[in-house]
């Protein structure tokens, strides 16, 4: 199972937002890991343009999105932008798609927010054309009639993967892309749920087996320090506990809330919450480090400790 690290722009001054950013993803690939991952968050900095200055700072470590909604960008607009950032990081680039939630496409943009398969499949329909390399994308389909031509890089393939959580997403997640990109996924949801339902679409198109990337916050800490990072992952990555489509998801695992999904404790219970992960078929982790403490100095410290946790993990796998 291949480690990767959730980037982006953590909160606090604005003046060191690009170079922590900068920072954070040289340190991923010094330390060996496989992926920076990196979010699309509504108040925050678009992802592809974090990607593309990832992507500058790096030489050799994925870059992927996780995820960019596709309902507020023209396809052909989505092809031109990641095509530019593919360009920027030599192939580098793999493109997490998703149709995101009803509060933020509906109540905080105002768009629709219904159909959300045909929604992506119509979308994938011109991004795998756009994709294909140089030339015409040449697509009529229920939302888009796109005839344009293309001629940003002759780097290919950009790899596509989907946040897909539902069956029907799932299944066309596997019939036409790389695989999926998950959030508030237990493994016990992964091993019944994702996986089975994402594999046999992908057998069925005779794609390769698909890419599962789980999302799974770590905190190395105490036994007696458990419940505080419990709390503090809660705390801060609770928002999207709500959303209809994680409460869908979270009734096929045992967890209730993001903090049953933390890997937290000592160096053993951590890699075996992890190996738990890659034995219900997970792929790749994006980890979301939660330090604790009080004050800055013992978040930054409780962080390192993570680090380095997660780099002696990469080097071994």
């Amino acid at each position: 199972m291949r480690i990767g690290l959730m980037v982006g722009p953590e909160r606090g001054r604005y003046a060191t937002k690009i170079d922590r950013l900068r920072a954070d993803a040289c340190w991923a690939e010094d330390a060996g890991l496989s992926t920076v991952w990196i979010p699309q968050i509504p108040d925050e900095l678009d992802a592809l343009t974090a990607a593309t200055i990832v992507g500058l700072a790096t030489s050799r470590i994925e870059i992927g999105t996780a995820v960019v909604p596709v309902q507020p960008r023209h396809p052909i607009a989505l092809a031109q932008q990641a095509l530019s950032v593919q360009a920027v990081c030599g192939g580098r680039l793999s493109l997490g798609l998703g149709v995101s939630h009803h509060w933020i496409i509906d109540e905080m943009l105002g768009l629709p927010y219904e159909r959300p398969v045909p929604t992506m499949r119509a979308h994938l329909d011109v991004l795998e054309q756009a994709f294909r390399g140089p030339g015409m994308v040449d697509v009529e389909n229920d939302l888009f009639r796109v005839h344009n031509p293309l001629d940003i890089t002759d780097i290919t393939p950009t790899p596509i993967l989907l946040a897909a959580l539902g069956p029907r997403m799932l299944q066309l997640c596997g019939e036409r892309t790389d695989g999926t990109i998950l959030w508030m996924a237990d493994e016990r949801a992964i091993g019944s749920h994702v996986v089975p339902t994402l594999t046999k679409a992908a057998a069925a198109a005779g794609r390769p087996a698909p890419r599962v990337v789980a999302g799974v916050p770590v905190c190395l800490c105490g036994d007696d320090e458990i419940d505080l990072a419990v709390a503090r992952t809660n705390r801060i990555l609770s928002e999207a506990e709500v959303s209809p489509n994680y409460q869908k998801l979270l009734e096929h695992g045992d967890a209730r809330q993001v903090g049953d999904i933390l890997a937290a404790g000592s160096e053993a219970t951590i890699e075996k919450r992890l190996q738990s992960f890659a034995d219900a078929g997970v792929t790749d982790v994006s980890v979301r480090v939660v330090p604790i403490g009080q004050g800055r100095d013992e978040l930054v410290a409780s962080s390192k400790r993570t680090r380095e946790l997660l780099a002696s993990l990469a080097t071994s796998a």
